[in-house]
C-alpha cells in the first residue's frame, strides 16, 4: 500500500555523497566544462529545437496539421542512408561516452553513478515499470497535445524498407538513451552538486534541458518530455541506479520506432 509518507520520502531527495568544496580555480574550470558539453551536446541541440518550433508556428495552419519524423531517411541510396544513420548513432554513443569520460576523471566511476554491473532485479524490473510508468500516459499526453494543436504529428520512423532498418531503430533507441540518461542525468546532476546547487535545482534544470531538445515536437513534446526527466531526475537522485532509466528509455524508443515501422500502411490511424 502507497502511504502519504512513501509518497513524501520520494518527492524528497536522499542527501547527495560528500564532497570538499571547490576554490575558485576549480569552481570556474567546472562551469567552462559543463558549458562546452552542452554546447556540444544537448544544449545546442535544444536551441535548434526551439527554433524549429517556432519556424513550425510560422507556418500557415496549425501544428497538428504538420508532421515531423523522428528517424528519417538520409539518402535515397540504402548503403549510403545505413552509413548515415550509423554515424548518427556513433555520434550520440560518443556524446554517452564524453560523460561518462569527465565523470570518471573526476573520480566519479560507472559505479558511482549507476552502471555498474548489471543484475537483473535491480535494472531491468524497474526499467520496465519505469517504461510502462512513463510510455502509457505518455501516448494519452501526446494524443492529447495534437488534438489541442500544441503538438506536430510525430512519426517514429519514415526510413525506408531495408533489410537492416529495424536493427538500426534499435541502435538509435539504444543510443539516445545512453546519451541523454548519462548526460542529462547522470553528468549533469552531479556537476550541478559540485557546483553547489540544490538537488531541486538541478533536478529541475535537467527536466527543463531535456524538455527543450524535443521542443521541435511541439510544446506538448516538450512538457512531456519535462515530466520524464522530473521522474527519471528524481529516481536517480533516490536510488543512485541509471541502469533502470537507460533501460526503460530504450524500451520506450524502441517500441515506438520499431512498433510504428511495421504497423506504418497496415492500420488506417497511423500518419
Amino acid at each position: 500500500m502507497i502511504t502519504r509518507s512513501t509518497v513524501d520520502s520520494w518527492l524528497r531527495p536522499a542527501p547527495p555523497p560528500p564532497s570538499p568544496p571547490l576554490d575558485a580555480r576549480e569552481r570556474r574550470a567546472l562551469w567552462f566544462e559543463v558549458t562546452i558539453v552542452l554546447i556540444v551536446t544537448f544544449g545546442l541541440s535544444g536551441v535548434y529545437s526551439a527554433l524549429s518550433l517556432l519556424e513550425s508556428a510560422l507556418q500557415p495552419g496549425g501544428l497538428s496539421e504538420q508532421a515531423v519524423a523522428l528517424n528519417p531517411s538520409r539518402s535515397t541510396h540504402s548503403y549510403i542512408d545505413l552509413a548515415r544513420q550509423l554515424l548518427g548513432i556513433v555520434k550520440l554513443a560518443a556524446w554517452a561516452a564524453l560523460g561518462l569520460y569527465l565523470l570518471w576523471r573526476s573520480g566519479m566511476g560507472p559505479r558511482r553513478i549507476g552502471l555498474g554491473r548489471m543484475r537483473f532485479r535491480d535494472a531491468a524490473v524497474p526499467g520496465v515499470g519505469l517504461a510502462a510508468l512513463i510510455g502509457v500516459p505518455g501516448l494519452a499526453f501526446y494524443l492529447a497535445a495534437v488534438a489541442l494543436d500544441m503538438n506536430l504529428t510525430v512519426m517514429p520512423s519514415t526510413i525506408d524498407d531495408h533489410w537492416w532498418r529495424l536493427p538500426v531503430l534499435v541502435l538509435w533507441a539504444i543510443a539516445n538513451s545512453a546519451a541523454e540518461e548519462v548526460l542529462v542525468v547522470a553528468y549533469l546532476i552531479s556537476r550541478l552538486r559540485r557546483l553547489g546547487w540544490g538537488e531541486n535545482s538541478s533536478l529541475l534544470v535537467s527536466a527543463l534541458l531535456r524538455g527543450s531538445y524535443h521542443l521541435y515536437q511541439g510544446l506538448g513534446g516538450g512538457l512531456g518530455n519535462v515530466l520524464m526527466g522530473l521522474i527519471f531526475g528524481r529516481y536517480w537522485q533516490r536510488t543512485g541506479k541509471l541502469w533502470p532509466l537507460v533501460i526503460a528509455h530504450a524500451l520506450i524508443d524502441a517500441v515506438a520506432f520499431v512498433g510504428y515501422a511495421l504497423l506504418r500502411g497496415h492500420v488506417s490511424w497511423l500518419p
